[in-house]
């Protein structure tokens, strides 16, 4: 069988313009083209290679809970924390402690907060 790697994950959201700016703001991820369509679907580079896709699908009905989430890691957790607080981004520990990272049994540092559209997200240490 093949080799596989992660290429992109997409989410729908219900305005695209939102979403690009919440992402640029919270990540700073740089918006790349759309090669796939002429759609209004854009693009944001996550770096080496890998993609998040914003899919505006302006009626959809979006039900997440913190289960389902995407985890993207970073050295300067703490730095990220601050910047959340800076920006007045609510985020929690797993158990939904208000403004509370949590330290995981293996030792990895992690929060989660929400997107526009209440997509979960989770930030932690563990490069």
């Amino acid at each position: 069988m093949s080799n596989f790697t992660f290429n992109h994950i997409a989410l729908s959201v219900k305005n695209v313009n939102i979403s690009v700016s919440f992402y640029q703001k919270v990540f700073q991820f740089k918006e790349i083209k759309n090669t796939a369509s002429d759609s209004k679907t854009r693009w944001l580079a996550l770096g080496k290679g890998k993609e998040l896709h914003l899919i505006p699908r302006q009626d959809a009905e979006i039900k997440t809970n913190k289960a389902v989430h995407f985890a993207l890691s970073t050295e300067g957790i703490n730095v990220f924390i601050n910047h959340l607080t800076i920006l007045k981004i609510e985020y929690s520990d797993w158990k939904d402690t208000p403004n509370k990272d949590y330290i995981r049994k293996d030792g990895i540092n992690q929060v989660y907060f929400q997107d526009p559209d209440g997509y979960w997200i989770e930030v932690n240490n563990a490069i």
